[in-house]
């Protein structure tokens, strides 16, 4: 590995005039010297704003405007335009540690194999302009084998402190710009089946919650959208990533992904990993088997009309039987 290879700052931004100076100052301000800053204005409708903004910064930044498409879109196009050898994604609204790029560069050289290796970090998150009032979100620590199942069950990473090799995106595809709310989670699964992605406990980035974001004014189809994408995950899970990831059985992982998802307010990708669970529900013990119909049963009665629960109890009711033999 080049010791210090290439990274691209990629910023995607929309009406961002509000914010993007700042990540643009954070980007430039990175101590890394062998750096990029890539800026994909995404058909902003704000007077010139946002562009004015960005060609302030001249020669110092790359900048491309296109016709509005989505966040998707804006990445994929600087994928496409990026001449660094790693891209790292920072949000128009968010902010970098002043050491992120450098602190992985660093990680990445004491890593064995680390050609297929992205790494993933810890992150502060901070209200409007308060920078100075953060509260820090540490993720716990995941092995590589187990992160498809981590991202299932749990929505804390968060893709700014990615640091992803190109070659990666030429390998396992770039994001679907058919999804507004869930491109990065769904590309992030793809990768993890072919790359390892590596916890680095460190602070690496800011990230801003504001009323004008994206994920606030789309909550709709952002609850839609990850549905469909748990749905998919529960389904593309192989049974030795779960019974790695729980040391349990496929019922009783599966029982309880669908209480998880349930508990979550994602009640369809509840329903496939409870039909994965009845499905699976012959493949252990007796108790295994009475054990994920009770988590089935306090998943429905908790999700259900209380019109419906005399169907449900009849239905676990025969397959307690069934199972008992």
């Amino acid at each position: 590995m080049n010791i210090q290879p290439k990274v691209s700052i990629v910023i995607p931004v929309y009406n961002g005039s509000d914010y993007l100076s700042e990540a643009i100052e954070s980007a430039l301000a990175q101590t890394y010297p062998n750096k990029e800053v890539v800026v994909i204005n995404d058909g902003s409708v704000d007077n010139g704003e946002t562009e004015r903004i960005a060609l302030s910064y001249g020669r110092q930044i790359r900048y491309y405007a296109k016709e509005n498409g989505g966040v998707g879109s804006a990445l994929n196009l600087a994928i496409s335009k990026m001449s660094g050898e790693y891209f790292s994604w920072l949000s128009h609204d968010d902010l970098y540690y002043p050491d992120k790029i450098a602190l992985q560069v660093q990680a990445l050289a004491e890593i064995s194999g680390m050609e297929r290796v992205i790494l993933y970090g810890d992150y502060a998150a901070f209200f409007g302009d308060a920078v100075d009032r953060v509260s820090e979100k540490r993720l716990p620590h995941v092995p590589p084998e187990l992160f498809r199942y981590f991202i299932t069950t749990q929505n804390v990473l968060h893709g700014c402190t990615l640091l992803v090799p190109k070659r990666a995106f030429e390998e396992c595809g770039v994001f679907n710009e058919s999804l507004r709310t869930t491109q990065d989670y769904d590309l992030w699964f793809r990768m993890a089946g072919k790359y390892r992605f590596v916890h680095m406990p460190q602070l690496l980035v800011m990230g801003r919650s504001h009323a004008g974001q994206g994920s606030v004014k789309m909550k709709d189809v952002a609850l839609n959208e990850i549905n469909e994408m748990l749905s998919g995950f529960v389904m593309g899970l192989s049974k030795e990533e779960l019974s790695l990831a729980t040391l349990k059985t496929p019922a009783l992982t599966y029982a309880r992904t669908a209480e998880n998802f349930l508990l979550r307010g994602f009640s369809k990708a509840a329903r496939i990993a409870r039909k994965l669970a009845l499905e699976n529900l012959w493949g252990g013990s007796v108790w295994d088997g009475l054990l994920s119909l009770l988590i089935l049963l306090r998943g429905m009665i908790i999700g259900a009309p209380f019109g419906r629960l005399r169907g449900i109890l009849s239905r676990l009711r025969f397959k307690a039987r069934k199972c008992l033999g």
